[in-house]
């Protein structure tokens, strides 16, 4: 008979002593829990909090009395673990009850504490009592009580990961008006930008502010406020911290195990802790959950990964290892799923940043397909993005983005993954189809289709990154889309030969044959159809671009400038244009058509709304119902392109209805009546100086306040006050550094134009601006953007003077002239400063 310890309980640790007991009736099995609940469901946490899951005791998966009396478990709650002695084999444990500490001996002991929330010392967070983190059910009981009692109306939520994310869900469904503060450039990290682009939309979508590229650098009046280090102000009634976890190591260090670089401990594949001196294995002694390192299975390296699954399995395979039986330890995949409003999201295995940082070499396959048959109601877009070693054809990673059926794919590339498939067997998978479940080719075949068409030399591909610049260098690209799609939006530069008109129109490809020709369409079917039809002419440099116009599109999403006021909330990259429309009649008056396009994928849509305008007059309503997103703001330029009016959109669930208003020819389309002449304003920024930065954003803000649309365009000197007071370049040259370092960084650092003295001018100036309560250049220019100014960053004048983005403050537009020169167009008011 063997007596074994457990230390901690909920996945790892209940899950091993249910095991242990499976395995034996003789040994004796303590579980020590420094809390009250031993196994209760913590990824089920978010949605009690939402009201999702109503019953508090569901979330419960075994009590004390429960689990002891099946498994025949000597369960001690509140009892804490405080000293760990494995060279004597002895713990001593403190209850918390009773105040008493004693020790414990054991034969065998498996160390499952987990992870806990990551709280920095932000200033101001020990006076904020409304700052919340969220780990447990005690956490849970708080954010629910102060919900019920303090009835908050505002809620941020810092931290964009998982917990994060579903918290900003849960708290929008409760009727509060949510921000979401990421420090990074994009929510839940497991994803390649593009494919997190996507949940950026669908959060967007659904009413929620999402700030990203910004921390957290103070809060004050007691939480209220959230100062971010852009200088913007957040007011709040509830703060939800959310930016990761760390380690529960405390017993670990005291015990000198030995510890990874993140704090994790480090065990032998059977999970045996070592000594963080000798490096010796201690054989009764293990770790699992998310306190330990583990294998990543694509390429065999130390990481850690805090989910479920892993803590599960381990638990398992500790317990059959201590009773003897064959273990075998293949690695982590990182499999997990999450619900983001309508959207379903999945990983497995790597992704593009973790190989870049990793350099392993990749191949990228990116295909969007309907999730079941379109001619099934309710279909919708899958992107599906898989990653492959194009040596061994090995599969590195996968991610997905979609509704209903999106996990399921993931979890036949991870099970391929597990089995050591290759990307082209995904051909052959045999998958469950019927209507209303898939198509008769799954997208996870399709996936093998394009790597084999790659693998085959039938074309190269190209990156939606790549593109700008291989245009800009000269290179030709052939958009093979319908004229209507592209007047919808298309990538500049590129020429337009719908493909149906390829092969007679073949001579207007000015290229010798063996130049680089880049191919597009909206998802990438058609170039490749169009890519047949140039081989069969004689062109043998080909390219694809992955996924097409939609993924160029998507990546270059615009977040929502604004406060969404919740309930009344339309997916828009600029809010700035929304308002109430009254163009020649009542947005209220009878709907003359109406037209369910859900399930189609561009150009369905747009084609469908063309047949819809043509079989009615001039003024009629026609009602769209579509599930595309991409169509909400392709309906907005089809409109403005064709002399109709997008009266208004309207999120409904997983459906986004547009109603429009049938123009006349020449009939000016928007969602506000059309803008004369003298309501915008442009201002050249090229100064970069206190005084006349403080100009151009006191004009700015008391243009925007007349309603007028404001455009700021910062060139040469103008963008040292863009910059962040701490940010850095990557990858600069020395004359680049050269350049940085002696411009000021940031707008407290901007001189005066006169009167500088060494930079004494500037402390008077401002300390005459705070006596007088005059906001800061920061605030001013935070309040601007939150006005709805627009702030564009010259590249050219960037690549001069060797500013690279990541330098500059969030919520910045980068273009050249051009796009400076339209904006000018309609503008009364035009100042260079």
């Amino acid at each position: 008979m063997k007596k074994i310890l457990i230390v901690g309980g909920v996945a790892g640790g209940a899950t091993a002593a249910a095991r242990l007991r499976r395995l034996s009736e003789e040994d004796e099995i303590i579980l020590f829990e420094r809390d009250e609940y031993i196994s209760f469901a913590n990824c089920g946490l978010p949605y009690y909090i939402g009201g999702v899951i109503q019953d508090r005791q569901k979330l419960l998966v075994q009590t004390v009395e429960g689990m002891s009396k099946r498994f025949n478990l000597d369960i001690r709650n509140f009892s804490e673990v405080i000293a760990l002695h494995p060279e004597k084999n002895t713990v001593e444990v403190k209850n918390h009850k009773t105040g008493e500490t004693y020790t414990e001996t054991y034969d065998k002991i498996i160390l499952s504490p987990g992870a806990k929330p990551i709280k920095p010392p932000i200033p101001g967070l020990a006076e904020a009592d409304n700052v919340l983190t969220l780990r447990n059910i005690p956490d849970t009981d708080k954010i629910k009580a102060l919900l019920a009692n303090k009835k908050p109306k505002r809620a941020v939520v810092i931290g964009g990961g998982f917990i994060g994310i579903e918290m900003a869900e849960n708290l929008q469904e409760l009727g509060l008006n949510v921000t979401v503060v990421e420090k990074m450039n994009q929510v839940l990290k497991p994803l390649d930008f593009e494919m997190a682009q996507l949940i950026h939309q669908e959060i967007n979508a659904n009413c929620v502010n999402l700030i990203l590229g910004d921390g957290v650098d103070h809060f004050q009046k007691q939480g209220k406020e959230v100062v971010l280090e852009s200088g913007m102000i957040l007011e709040t009634d509830l703060t939800i911290l959310s930016i990761g976890v760390v380690p529960e190591n405390g017993l670990a260090k005291n015990a000198n195990l030995k510890l990874g670089p993140r704090g994790h401990i480090v065990t032998s594949p059977d999970y045996e802790v070592m000594d963080g001196t000798t490096g010796k294995i201690y054989p009764d002694v293990f770790a699992i959950g998310d306190v330990v390192e583990v294998i990543d299975f694509v390429d065999k390296t130390q990481t850690a990964i805090a989910l479920a699954w892993p803590a599960n399995r381990q638990g398992r395979v500790v317990a059959d290892f201590i009773n003897g039986l064959k273990t075998i330890n293949t690695g982590i995949q990182g499999t997990a799923v999450a619900k983001v409003f309508n959207k379903v999201v999945a990983t497995t295995g790597n992704n593009a940043a973790q190989l870049d940082m990793k350099k392993i070499d990749y191949q990228i396959v990116l295909a969007q397909r309907a999730n079941h048959a379109g001619y099934y109601p309710n279909s919708s877009n899958l992107a599906l993005k898989v990653l492959y070693d194009p040596k061994t054809l090995r599969i590195l990673g996968a991610q997905a983005v979609g509704q209903e059926g999106t996990e399921k794919r993931i979890d036949v590339i991870a099970t391929a993954m597990k089995l050591n498939a290759t990307i082209l067997d995904l051909q052959d998978f045999e998958l469950c189809y019927a209507p209303p479940f898939s198509s008769a080719k799954d997208p996870v075949n399709i996936v093998g289709y394009i790597a084999s068409n790659i693998e085959e030399k039938i074309y190269k591909t190209a990156e939606w990154f790549e593109i700008d610049e291989i245009i800009e260098k000269g290179g030709f690209l052939l958009d093979v889309r319908t004229p209507m799609e592209v007047s919808a939006g298309a990538i500049k530069g590129s020429v337009n030969i719908e493909l149906d008109q390829l092969r007679d129109r073949i001579s207007e490809i000015s290229i010798s044959k063996d130049t680089p020709i880049y191919v597009t369409c909206q998802v990438g079917q058609r170039a490749y159809l169009g890519i047949r039809i140039l081989q069969g002419n004689g062109f043998t440099n080909i390219y694809n671009l992955t996924g097409g116009y939609s993924v160029y599109k998507t990546a270059h999403y615009k977040l929502a400038k604004t406060d969404f006021t919740v309930g009344v909330c339309i997916p828009e990259e600029d809010q700035s244009d929304l308002g109430d429309v009254d163009q020649g009649g009542s947005a209220t008056d009878k709907i003359k058509k109406k037209v369910d396009v859900t399930g189609l994928q561009c150009p369905g849509p747009l084609m469908a709304t063309y047949e819809a305008m043509k079989s009615v007059d001039p003024g009629d309503l026609v009602e769209i119902t579509a599930t595309d997103f991409g169509f909400v703001s392709d309906i907005k330029s089809w409109c403005e392109t064709n002399g109709h009016t997008l009266v208004s959109q309207e999120n409904s669930g997983k459906k986004f209805v547009s109603l429009i208003r049938k123009g006349d020819a020449g009939t000016s389309c928007s969602l506000l009546p059309a803008v004369s002449t003298q309501q915008n304003a442009t201002l050249v920024v090229f100064s970069g100086e206190l005084d006349k930065v403080l100009a151009s954003m006191i004009i700015a803000q008391g243009a925007a306040a007349q309603g007028k649309n404001v455009t700021l365009f910062f060139t040469f000197w103008g963008l040292n006050a863009l910059r962040k007071n701490d940010g850095k370049g990557r990858n600069k040259t020395f004359i680049e550094k050269m350049f940085g370092a002696m411009m000021p960084k940031g707008a407290k650092k901007l001189p005066l134009s006169t009167m500088n003295m060494m930079g004494a001018g500037s402390a008077m100036i401002k300390g005459i601006m705070k006596k007088k309560n005059v906001d800061d250049l920061d605030t001013m220019i935070a309040k601007a953007q939150k006005a709805g100014v627009r702030f564009i960053a010259c590249t050219m004048s960037m690549d001069l003077m060797g500013i690279k983005e990541e330098e500059l403050i969030p919520g910045i537009e980068f273009a050249g002239v051009g796009t400076y020169i339209a904006s000018n167009e309609n503008a009364g008011t035009t100042l260079f400063v």
